[in-house]
């Protein structure tokens, strides 16, 4: 193998076009195989450059050996596992290195391989991954505030195997645009149940983290028609307590994130490193790819509002009364399992008693040693309640009231 081979193989790539995904998109990508070479595409609205070297500060960065950029790049490898098994590192912007892995694969790639989609929900162009067999049963990933469908990349590929699993950017996240000032959970369920229509998905089951899990439940509760299942990852349930600062809140105008606000990129990895109960669980290349697309993110003026705005929502979702959540939540037919972290420093454990009170024959796990984002943190555990409970709803399709409660106080 040499770099002239990999040149050859980007020029042809690159023939082909950007395809519907990415006709609209500016930017380059460079691929960057150490001591061996760099290579550079340049996308300009539809049309594809590749020219050899690295060029000046680009739009994203993948790295890894010349044997393993050279499998992704002729569709023999994805991008994605390769990135999740740190053979990969993505710099820059995450969106646009994800949308590549997809537009590089080959015809014959294997189901499992992700690709990128684009389509319209409620009127809004909404950026979605979908990755599995497409008469496979089908599976729908919310991520969580701040966050894009790359934190939900391990369950993804996981479940890919054997379903079909479809991954979105929540509107005013990653790739999908952002609309106005209103993101609230009725907003954000009527968005998710358009998106099932428009991508063909028929009573999928919804795996939601954080915010994510908030707008599965609103969906589950609205539409219990178009929901077969639900997962909640740590869901950022209306808060119960602390609500003296309603009055306060409602006056805040979010258009105030208008303005440049300042963020640095220490502040954002503390943060981020916040979210999980044992930090280095993560690998360093996670930190840097999840801190380089949200920092992308929060340059943009409108993901300023969206971010504010619906993190204001979260506050203000109304507890109790006719419109309540957790007046409503009893009222939810759709078969759930809760998964919760012991050490979640956003949404507290606690919440998990209140949610079996109301539901009391959902599902309950409780993780002793995880933090907010179960999925990147204990994936294998995850997955394994996770592909459980799909496989007892898909193979016996339990009625409302036939779940058990159970706690997984293991380390």
């Amino acid at each position: 193998m040499s770099t002239t081979d990999l040149l050859s193989l980007l020029e042809e790539r690159a023939a082909a076009g950007t395809g519907p995904v990415l006709a609209r998109t500016r930017g380059s990508i460079v691929f960057d195989a150490g001591p061996e070479g760099a290579w550079t595409l340049l996308l300009e609205r539809g049309t594809v450059r590749v020219q050899y070297g690295a060029i000046d500060d680009p739009t994203s960065t993948v790295a890894a050996s010349l044997p393993v950029l050279r499998s992704v790049v002729e569709g023999t490898r994805s991008g994605i596992e390769a990135f999740l098994s740190g053979e990969l590192t993505m710099r820059g912007s995450m969106a646009l290195g994800l949308q590549m892995d997809g537009l590089f694969a080959a015809e014959t790639r294997p189901a499992q391989f992700p690709r990128a989609g684009l389509t319209l929900a409620a009127g809004i162009r909404t950026a979605y991954l979908e990755a599995g067999p497409k008469d496979a049963p089908p599976v729908v990933l919310i991520h969580g505030l701040g966050a894009t469908n790359g934190s939900m990349l391990p369950t993804l590929w996981d479940l890919a195997r054997d379903h079909r699993v479809i991954a979105p950017d929540l509107p005013g996240h990653g790739a999908t645009e952002a609309v106005h000032d209103n993101y609230d959970a009725a907003f954000l369920g009527r968005w998710l149940s358009a998106f099932f229509d428009a991508v063909g998905a028929e009573r999928p089951v919804l795996i939601g983290n954080s915010l994510g899990g908030r707008t599965a439940l609103e969906a589950g509760l609205e539409y219990p028609d178009k929901v077969g299942g639900l997962v909640l990852l740590a869901p950022a349930v209306a808060f119960r307590k602390m609500r003296q600062f309603i009055p306060l809140v409602r006056r805040l105008n979010p258009r105030w994130a208008s303005v440049p606000v300042p963020m640095t990129r220490r502040v954002a990895a503390a943060e981020l490193r916040h979210m999980f109960a044992v930090p280095e669980r993560i690998s360093p290349a996670a930190y840097d790819a999840a801190v380089d697309e949200f920092m992308r993110v929060w340059k943009r003026r409108s993901s300023r509002v969206a971010f504010f705005c619906a993190l204001r929502s979260i506050y203000l979702d109304e507890a109790f009364g006719e419109r309540g959540f957790w007046d409503r939540l009893p009222t939810l037919q759709t078969p759930a399992l809760f998964v919760w972290g012991k050490r979640d420093r956003l949404v507290p454990a606690a919440f998990a008693r209140h949610v079996a009170e109301a539901l009391p024959h959902s599902e309950t796990v409780v993780f002793p040693d995880c933090g907010h984002v179960p999925q990147f943190e204990l994936p294998d555990e995850t997955h394994a309640y996770i592909r459980d409970f799909l496989q007892r709803l898909e193979g016996s399709r339990p009625q409302p009231g036939a779940h058990p409660v159970f706690e997984d106080m293991s380390a």
